[in-house]
């Protein structure tokens, strides 16, 4: 996807961006290639690839959920740094909070933080479920792209979430998992308010957004599995 691509892709989602957000989506897309000659982020290393794998789709969320109207945000396992970057350039109204397992994978997203200028944001080196034990019922938004199992990521994301609050999975075709995960959601106060399943531009594949409202909190303690979320 080329940059005028990208740009008018947005439009269509209802953003209009910034000479300074693009210019900043293009220094993190260089520095994204750089620091993954020194660490594993990702395969998907081509500009035009960045462009709409992890920029645009990242930014997708906007479907469902007016980010405009968003105070606080955490990314789950955010890894590379996405959605949770692009999404702090284009709404810098949010205070956003990143979560990943892996210290080096933090200190380069602290790396990009700084070298963007981005403020009120912050990288933690947590394991998802660890993180959910000490900031439950804290944010407006919680999101994980590409992360575990829908099951799974109920039971770590749902107790972060405000009331009233909203978890968005962000995943490819997840028909299953969807029915699958209908209990436990329920059970952590939960109630599926929306499924939009669209295609990516150009390349056509699948991807689904799950937009959870946290109705109430669980009367019973979850158990979580102890195993770890893996990108």
């Amino acid at each position: 996807m080329k940059t005028e691509e990208f740009v008018a892709e947005l439009t269509e989602l209802g953003i209009s961006i910034t000479k300074k957000q693009l210019n900043q989506l293009e220094l993190f897309s260089k520095l994204l290639i750089e620091w993954n000659q020194k660490i594993n982020l990702t395969r998907i290393t081509e500009k035009d690839d960045i462009y709409l794998k992890h920029f645009y789709d990242s930014l997708t969320i906007c479907k469902i959920i007016n980010l405009k109207e968003v105070e606080t945000l955490c990314d789950i396992g955010t890894g590379a740094g996405f959605p949770g970057i692009p999404l702090k350039i284009i709404f810098p109204n949010i205070k956003i909070t990143l979560i990943d397992s892996l210290q080096k994978r933090v200190n380069y997203l602290n790396d990009i933080i700084k070298k963007l200028s981005l403020e009120n944001i912050n990288a933690i080196h947590i394991r998802g479920e660890e993180y959910a034990k000490i900031d439950s019922n804290k944010f407006d938004i919680v999101t994980a792209r590409a992360v575990a199992n829908l099951k799974e990521l109920s039971n770590i994301c749902l107790p972060l979430v405000k009331i009233d609050g909203f978890f968005v999975p962000m995943k490819a075709n997840a028909d299953e998992e969807i029915e699958i995960s209908k209990k436990i959601i329920s059970d952590l106060g939960g109630q599926i308010e929306q499924v939009e399943v669209f295609r990516l531009p150009k390349e056509n594949s699948i991807r689904t957004l799950i937009k959870i409202k946290k109705i109430t909190n669980p009367k019973k303690k979850i158990i979580r599995n102890k195993g770890k979320i893996k990108k």
